[in-house]
């Protein structure tokens, strides 16, 4: 396993997906996909029907695995020990027509896409689980006043709903993302050697249709083990979706320090965050998700690299992405199963938001000022007054209200209750409450028609 864990690790829901990510079962779609090749060429008449369904009733614990490990060892062929197994627990007649006119690539890169499809579905049920959780959150706090901040200071306010709904709007973008390229990842590869089904000839061409079917995936138009585009792009929609996850866990990780204090994970009792200092509690799904996300980053640069090898294929290119397939998967996985978790379980402090909206004593208000102030004199001009009275209470450490109160142009347009309501937090957040109402409404949606597909898992 390729990802990067800790404690938290074992306490989480998998959805099912760390099951599919075993050896053993990677072993088992071997012989799924041998199977259906075999019941494909039974069908078309190119091996006997009666030796297909031989191939078909083999199970896994009727591979010698032990044997198989010590065959690799002498062959120095990661596949064909496999072969060899599978035509040992076939009778004479099937044992013929094993792995008949395909290559090693041709049953491992579908076998390798049929897992993913796996795992893509139980992704889809866990992320409608995190859009819900993304709708509850900005659906309760839709009116909750916090600062917005631009390059790490106060900007002007925004409520805690309006965040949410940027977050949902960027996980419901990488879904769409994700299931496109979905669409053209998982497919079968049957083209044998060199992809041109020089083998099968043209009945060929039927069995890969034939196989997909029977394994619901796609299938190849040009099944080239020199195409890889579609694994790449798959892997960047999972880095894309990993993200906007970082980017959640980034803010919990930072607004939850005690000097801002806004949101933090949610805590189970008896979790103990240090071995030395009692107090702590550390923020550990952020710190899993923002550990495995950098590390996902790097594939889809990997994939691009070993993209170009030449020829009709090239061994250390798909070294390159059965490494980077699999790690891009595991990785995934630990971000999505902990953003999920981090989703639901998010504790949010109102008071405190509310607290550090006014820290400033008005002046974050300055541009709502400025707007009311350009209706009388002109947006360059009113910037331009405002902006001395702002610095000045920067730098002199006088109240921003008491510089507006006392300045006797600014007395000529508004008394001093109405600049006491411009700098109030609450008067000035725009759009932000029904753009949160709005997308918790579209992550139901989505999550809901997701959770719709969970019975085709």
């Amino acid at each position: 396993m390729r990802a990067m864990y800790d404690s938290k690790t074992k306490t989480m829901n998998d959805y099912g997906v760390r099951p599919l990510l075993q050896q053993d079962y990677k072993y088992a779609t071997w012989l799924e996909v041998e199977s259906a090749l075999a019941k494909a060429q039974g069908t078309m008449g190119i091996i006997p029907e009666s030796a297909a369904k031989t191939i078909g009733l083999v199970t896994l614990d009727d591979i010698d695995l032990e044997e198989m490990e010590v065959l690799k060892e002498r062959v120095g062929h990661g596949f064909m020990p496999f072969i060899k197994m599978l035509v040992k627990a076939c009778d004479e007649e099937g044992g013929k027509y094993v792995h008949y006119g395909v290559t090693t690539q041709n049953i491992q890169q579908t076998s390798q896409m049929l897992i993913g499809k796996r795992v893509h579905e139980r992704f889809l049920m866990l992320l409608s689980d995190m859009l819900l959780n993304l709708a509850d959150l900005a659906e309760a706090h839709h009116d909750t006043v916090m600062p917005g901040r631009t390059h790490g200071r106060h900007a002007i306010p925004i409520t805690f709903g309006y965040k949410v709904s940027v977050w949902i709007d960027d996980v419901v973008n990488a879904i769409e993302r994700l299931e496109q390229a979905a669409a053209r990842a998982f497919q079968v590869m049957m083209g044998g050697a060199v992809g041109s089904f020089n083998a099968m000839g043209e009945e060929g061409r039927r069995v890969q249709t034939l196989v997909a079917e029977d394994l619901n995936m796609g299938s190849m138009d040009v099944p080239s083990r020199n195409i890889t585009s579609h694994k790449t792009d798959y892997i960047m929609a999972l880095a894309l979706l990993a993200g906007t996850c970082h980017k959640i866990a980034e803010e919990v990780y930072t607004t939850s320090i005690e000097e801002i204090g806004e949101i933090e994970e949610g805590f189970a009792e008896g979790t103990i965050g240090s071995s030395t200092m009692p107090h702590k509690r550390n923020p550990k799904l952020s710190k899993g998700i923002i550990a495995n996300s950098l590390k996902l980053y790097t594939l889809p640069s990997l994939c691009l690299q070993a993209a170009s090898r030449p020829y009709e294929a090239d061994s250390s290119q798909y070294m390159v992405f059965d490494a980077a397939w699999d790690e891009a998967i595991e990785l995934s996985t630990e971000v999505f199963l902990r953003a999920e978790e981090l989703t639901r379980q998010l504790v949010v402090h109102d008071e405190k938001m509310n607290e550090n909206a006014n820290v400033n004593r008005g002046l974050d208000n300055s541009e709502f000022i400025m707007m009311k102030l350009a209706e009388k004199i002109g947006k360059d001009q009113a910037h331009s007054f405002i902006y001395e009275k702002a610095m000045a209470a920067q730098t002199t450490g006088l109240s921003y209200i008491d510089i507006l109160k006392q300045d006797q142009e600014l007395k000529k347009y508004f008394n001093e209750e109405e600049i006491r309501q411009m700098l109030a937090p609450e008067t000035y957040t725009g759009c932000g409450s029904q753009m949160a109402k709005e997308q918790a409404s579209k992550a139901r949606e989505v999550g809901n028609q997701l959770k719709g597909r969970e019975s085709h898992v």
